[in-house]
């Protein structure tokens, strides 16, 4: 089997105009495109994340929401790599988003927080 990465990530949101603001504005993913799909009453986005990984923002009415959190099945959450965790954190806090405090990883003794989109979806942060 060839498998050789992640494509992309697929989240379908409460209030598209949100998330898409959060994702794009708050987090910086470039857009590669976005498209309204009429027969679906659904907006699809697509985002650039570093290394070449899309993520997928839908909207779809009446989406049933996230059943709980953070242990519902599915999708625990998303995470992303950086150098300097504080400085992403306070970034993240100067533009209003509430992050948790930074703790260690006891397995790795690397540093992580989670902070959450829009629709509570968890979003992790991870010192490479």
């Amino acid at each position: 089997m060839n498998l050789t990465g992640i494509h992309h990530i697929a989240i379908i949101c409460s209030n598209y105009e949100k998330s898409k603001h959060f994702y794009t504005n708050m987090l910086g993913f470039p857009v590669i495109r976005e498209v309204y799909r009429e027969e679906r009453d659904s907006y699809k986005l697509d985002l650039q994340l570093p290394g070449g990984t899309q993520l997928e923002l839908f909207s779809f009415p009446d989406a049933p929401a996230r059943p709980s959190y953070p242990e519902a099945q599915g999708l625990r959450h998303l995470a992303f790599s950086t150098p300097d965790i504080f400085s992403v954190k306070k970034e993240l806090e100067g533009k209003g988003v509430m992050v948790e405090k930074v703790r260690i990883d006891e397995h790795t003794n690397r540093k992580f927080t989670f902070f959450s989109d829009p629709d509570g979806l968890p979003i992790e942060l991870y010192e490479e």
